[in-house]
């Protein structure tokens, strides 16, 4: 009831005698928090039905409740209810939006509110579907080039670690009965072994301790700041990493200008989602040139992480004034200058990692056999 009388009214109606009611404190109702991250799949599906929708004539609140109805996200459904119910109570689109932070960030509702304020929320919802969609995929091949190596050397480390701690120790015992001197290989290996054996949980816990210690670190400004330089320093990785980073900020940069967000709001947006921290300073540091009355290019001059070539090609479209135009190509040649770097790095790695792995595994067996083929020289 919205007060104390109403209450009383409510229950007199239906025959109940009141002698006493008391208000309950606003601060006891809580309401359910919903919503969460959602999924770039989910996500662009999402965007490209709702500009359909849009572009067939649709109502507002009907596209989205039809959306809640056909999402298989229970996240994402529970946030389109929240958001349709918003917009029937007079909320616009991107303040219901904004209400959802964890599944609806600062470059969706920017562009939201652009869309909504110039009339063409179909033709912003559909950039965004493109935008969500290139940036998945981006993310994809990124896995694909991480994967591939960290699987490879995760695997010959518990390989290396059974073999130590089970099957080197059988060898041990036979070298111990023969009372032969053993080559230096195999004491290297016996001593690995018995170290592995005793420490064990030791080296475990460390292991776990020393990544946990590294993620908490990386979540700190500076901590960030030193590893996100470190990579773009990498012999192979670093490369892929620049070409990523130059791809995200010119996509996401061309993405909004083109939608009609302001420069400044722009690039405040896509320093946020940069993903590396030495992009990200370059960026803000564009942000306060522009605001001081300069140009885009004149900063990124003095930035070590975009090439002369990306440099040339924003200050054409600075001076041509189709710099959104400019930004999508060089998003689209970057794009492309991803794969062909993912692919050769791929094709680099898989030798490198065989090698490895037989060097690795194949060492440990060899060890262990030496005293057995020294053994049978001498017999013969």
């Amino acid at each position: 009831a919205a007060d104390r009388n109403a209450a009383v009214a409510a229950l007199r109606g239906k025959g109940v005698l009141t002698t006493n009611i008391k208000e309950k404190p606003a601060r006891a109702v809580r309401e359910k928090k919903i919503g969460g991250k959602v999924k770039d799949k989910e996500m662009a599906i999402f965007t490209r039905q709702f500009s359909t929708m849009i572009d067939a004539g649709l109502p507002l609140v009907q596209c989205l409740n039809i959306l809640a109805d056909q999402s298989e996200s229970k996240n994402l459904r529970d946030v389109t209810t929240r958001v349709a119910r918003d917009v029937e109570a007079g909320s616009s689109l991107a303040e219901a939006f904004r209400k959802h932070p964890k599944t609806f960030d600062d470059l969706f509702t920017n562009m939201v509110e652009v869309g909504e304020s110039g009339g063409i929320l179909d033709v912003v919802l559909q950039r965004l579907s493109v935008y969500i969609e290139k940036a998945a995929a981006l993310k994809r091949k990124i896995k694909a080039a991480m994967i591939y190596p960290l699987t490879i050397v995760s695997v010959a480390l518990i390989v290396v670690i059974f073999m130590l701690t089970f099957v080197i120790p059988t060898f041990a015992t036979m070298f111990k009965n023969l009372g032969a001197d053993l080559p230096l290989p195999t004491k290297i290996v016996l001593w690995m072994s018995d170290f592995v054996q005793a420490w064990i949980l030791v080296i475990l816990a460390a292991l776990g301790a020393g990544i946990y210690a590294l993620r908490r670190y990386y979540r700190t400004e500076a901590g960030k700041s030193l590893i996100d330089a470190l990579l773009l320093k990498l012999p192979v990785f670093g490369t892929l990493i620049r070409k990523v980073s130059v791809a995200r900020f010119t996509r996401t940069l061309g993405t909004l200008i083109s939608s009609g967000v302001p420069i400044l709001e722009g690039l405040r947006i896509t320093a946020r989602t940069a993903g590396n921290k030495v992009v990200e300073k370059a960026v803000l540091n564009c942000r306060a040139v522009v605001t001081a009355g300069g140009t885009i290019t004149e900063p990124l001059k003095t930035s070590t992480v975009f090439p002369p070539m990306v440099i040339q090609m924003i200050n054409v479209g600075e001076q041509t004034g189709a710099l959104d135009a400019m930004l999508g190509k060089i998003a689209d040649f970057y794009d492309d200058e991803v794969d062909t770097a993912v692919g050769a790095l791929t094709a680099l790695l898989e030798p490198m990692m065989i090698v490895f792995l037989g060097v690795v595994i194949g060492g440990l067996v060899v060890a262990m056999y030496l005293p057995i083929f020294r053994l049978v020289t001498l017999v013969k």
